[in-house]
């Protein structure tokens, strides 16, 4: 053997002769063949498995692209390529390409989400920012428009990038797609499926620029800011509550007044309890325009409506108003004596219990305190 039949052998061992991608990942979008610095040689199979297309790309423009198969390459198979190059002698020397595999099947559960808060107009709590995360599911429907606009055009070749870019594109959508729904924020949570179909629809033709099939598209959450929540949370409590806010303070007054009564002191000498368990109640009431109690005990409330009229003075503060039935129902079971001071709209001023003869009290029912 001579030294240029030893050469033509070294020559030909860098040359490719079989070009394949076996996948062995389950989440890899695109893959680049290493040719480098080796040569394809005429004749060399190409095999393009199910779910794959393979496309040549000579000096950075796409040429020809093979769907799935086995094929010997030759002038028959690549005439972009022959083209391209210009061969004038059959083209039967080796040459130079880069081969593209692009997995053509669905790719599922890609998660998507806000990493800072969108701004969006709501009706009802204007400019508001909000959070929102899902997932969607795409595959490669146009492998020379996916090369032309993401893989060639801006040089990603790794599924995070070309992932990254794709939910950028996600977010700046995702706005307009939601103000379009015209959803108010407070209703988000029952509108998922809506919002889904009507970011699908803004999103699809997004992904078509780029060669790009969006299968599916799911909002799982949309988190609102923490005050718009308290807001949210507040208007809740204003429809559990309604208009039964007096009964409410009626309710934490009688409450306080049981606890206030087993100490070993009484009302009296749980005075500060008494009124700290009460101050919830009467805070609620004034805050939504229950009637405020007086700050004074000499100084008589506003007449109450629904029966309860009774007011009662305790170290100073003001606790009711009371119905007829339960006022006489607390002095019965001990909670207030016959010497607490109260109050009756019509009434000239403030008076033990036991002067008001229309509660007929009879006189004391229970026992003093025993002696220490």
């Amino acid at each position: 053997m001579g030294f240029l039949d030893n050469l033509k052998n070294q020559l030909g061992s860098q040359f490719i002769e079989i070009i394949e991608w076996l996948d062995e990942t389950s989440d890899t979008l695109v893959y680049r063949f290493p040719v480098y610095n080796q040569e394809i040689k005429m004749g060399a199979q190409l095999i393009v498995r199910e779910n794959q297309v393979a496309l040549f790309v000579s000096e950075g423009q796409a040429a020809d692209l093979f769907t799935p198969g086995r094929y010997e390459l030759n002038t028959q198979n690549i005439p972009i390529m022959t083209t391209l190059r210009g061969w004038k002698y059959g083209f039967q020397s080796p040459f130079k390409a880069e081969v593209y595999f692009f997995n053509t099947r669905t790719f599922t559960d890609l998660r998507w989400g806000t990493s800072n808060p969108v701004m969006m107009r709501d009706a009802e709590f204007g400019m508001i920012r909000v959070r929102a995360f899902g997932t969607y599911a795409l595959r490669v429907k146009d492998a020379k428009m996916f090369f032309q606009t993401v893989v060639g055009t801006q040089g990603l070749t790794t599924t995070d990038d070309i992932l990254g870019q794709l939910k950028s594109t996600i977010i700046s959508r995702l706005s307009d797609a939601m103000a379009e729904a015209k959803v108010a924020a407070i209703d988000m949570a029952s509108h998922y499926d809506e919002l889904s179909a009507v970011a699908r629809k803004t999103l699809g033709p997004e992904f078509e620029h780029f060669g790009l099939e969006l299968a599916k598209f799911f909002i799982e959450n949309v988190s609102l800011p923490e005050e718009v929540e308290a807001a949210i949370d507040q208007r809740t409590k204003l429809g559990v509550l309604g208009d039964r806010l007096q009964q409410y303070t009626q309710m934490q007054t009688a409450e306080s007044i049981k606890v206030a009564a087993a100490n070993p002191g009484g009302l009296a000498g749980a005075g500060v309890g008494l009124g700290a368990g009460v101050a919830i109640g009467q805070a609620m009431g004034q805050s939504f325009g229950a009637p405020a109690a007086p700050g004074h005990a000499a100084a008589p409330p506003p007449p109450a409506s629904g029966g309860a009229r009774w007011s009662i003075a305790i170290d100073g503060k003001t606790y009711g108003p009371y119905t007829d039935d339960a006022l006489k129902a607390m002095v019965r079971s001990g909670q207030v004596g016959h010497e607490v001071n109260a109050w009756r709209p019509g009434a000239g001023g403030w008076a033990a219990l036991s002067t008001y003869s229309e509660l007929d009290l009879g006189g004391s029912s229970m026992p003093p305190p025993p002696p220490k």
